[in-house]
């Protein structure tokens, strides 16, 4: 599924969910990306404040791919127009 993330409050959501959808409590999560628990908790409410380490670390875990793309789609190029 592709989530479109434009707020940190955002990504705490989708970590939050994707933690879940994996079946992996707070404290199985943070042990696995080497965070306490409590942090964890903090990142699943105010995600601001995520290191792009924690980032893909989570990613990692929770079977994410963090990909970027431009805002703007590519300009398309006219089909030529083929006359008879």
């Amino acid at each position: 599924m592709l989530h479109f993330i434009a707020k940190p409050d955002q990504m705490a959501q989708l970590l939050a969910a994707s933690r879940r959808q994996a079946g992996l409590t707070q404290a199985e999560a943070a042990a696995r990306v080497g965070i306490s628990q409590s942090r964890l908790s903090a990142l699943e409410t105010d995600a601001a404040a995520l290191t792009l380490e924690q980032l893909l670390a989570l990613c990692g875990v929770y079977g994410l791919q963090l990909q970027l793309s431009d805002k703007t789609p590519p300009a398309v190029e006219p089909v030529p127009l083929i006359e008879w």
